[in-house]
């Protein structure tokens, strides 16, 4: 099972899942565990791919005020006056880390209609519309076309978006790093179990560690 799972150097992409404002607003009802923790390994990991040329894809939550493209156990609070991940909303921007510059926008137009918004070189956000980030997206398809056979997963909500998600790219023989300090809301048991289904756990400064093995490996 192992040589089916293991990292493929040169062939990695980094995906963030809702690395988004809302989830680190102290006032937030969505605010994440372990922000402080989080954050700045999600900001080096972003920062390490980019140097790298290695893809990057940033999956975002948007819920539209009338709540109709929301997940059914939220819906009917955004429908009755939740205000978390409105489009064009600064709680619904990406975070500062993991933008490739300061003054980068989300375009939800672009992203409801389920396009991929350029933000640097080899760089796109893109929108979900349920936990899991394939889920009614063309992510597989982008992945694809780049040649990507890993993924390399870190973000917020471990037990809903990343689950899902990481369950998704599995069924899908892509092979999965989880960085196990750039994930928000998780358990030591959660992650533990995750190892035992053949997803490689890796600190970020490990992760980071084997991206330049990989680029040094082929240059």
């Amino acid at each position: 099972m192992g040589n089916y799972c293991v990292p493929q150097k040169g062939t990695a992409a980094l995906l963030t899942l809702s690395a988004q404002q809302d989830f680190v607003r102290p006032d937030s009802p969505y605010r994440a565990s372990g922000v402080l923790r989080v954050r700045p390994a999600l900001g080096r990991l972003a920062e390490g791919f980019r140097a790298h040329g290695a893809p990057l894809f940033h999956a975002v939550r948007l819920y539209r005020p009338d709540g109709s493209n929301v997940d059914a156990c939220r819906r009917q609070a955004v429908e009755e006056g939740l205000r978390v991940f409105m489009p064009g909303t600064l709680g619904a921007e990406l975070l500062d880390e993991v933008k490739p510059v300061a003054t980068a926008r989300l375009d939800p137009s672009l992203l409801l209609d389920g396009g991929f918004q350029e933000l640097g070189p080899a760089e796109w956000a893109f929108y979900r519309p349920r936990w899991g980030a394939f889920h009614g997206t063309a992510l597989e398809a982008r992945l694809e076309r780049l040649g990507v056979t890993t993924l390399v997963i870190c973000g917020f909500n471990f037990s809903t978006a990343m689950r899902a998600t990481i369950y998704e790219a599995s069924a899908r023989d892509f092979r999965i790093v989880l960085v196990t300090d750039a994930v928000g809301n998780a358990s030591e048991e959660g992650i533990r179990e995750l190892g035992r289904m053949g997803i490689y756990l890796m600190p970020s400064q490990s992760c980071l560690d084997w991206l330049v093995g990989a680029a040094a490996a082929a240059a």
